[in-house]
């Protein structure tokens, strides 16, 4: 049995790209009799909002696809989130990163060996 997951961002429509992947896990995890979950990756606070989020889900309705559970938001998580980063801190498993934004991005775009 296989849990299939679609994660959008609500911060617009959904394009292809997205209902091909939606259509994907959904397929998948029906095919197995497993469940199909949604979860909203709406961490975006600028662009974010409920009009696209109901927008996107009234999308994947009417394609037929249907989810397992209520709808998870990510903004709705943060405790379970930070709780995780405590545990992983207290056993030592957690390596801070001390770097500025634009030295991450210089380093992402830095040539990589291999």
């Amino acid at each position: 049995m296989v849990t299939g997951r679609f994660a959008p961002s609500p911060t617009g429509d959904l394009h292809l790209g997205n209902l091909r992947t939606a259509f994907l896990a959904w397929l998948l995890a029906r095919s197995t009799a497993g469940a199909f979950l949604v979860r909203m990756e709406d961490l975006d606070l600028v662009q974010a909002n409920a009009e696209h989020e109901g927008s996107q889900l009234r999308d994947l309705s009417a394609l037929g696809l249907d989810w397992d559970g209520e709808v998870v938001r990510q903004s709705e998580r943060f405790d379970r989130y930070e709780d995780a980063i405590a545990t992983l801190a207290r056993a030592g498993l957690t390596y801070p990163c001390y770097c500025t934004r634009r030295e991450i991005r210089e380093a992402a775009n830095a040539p990589h060996d291999g």
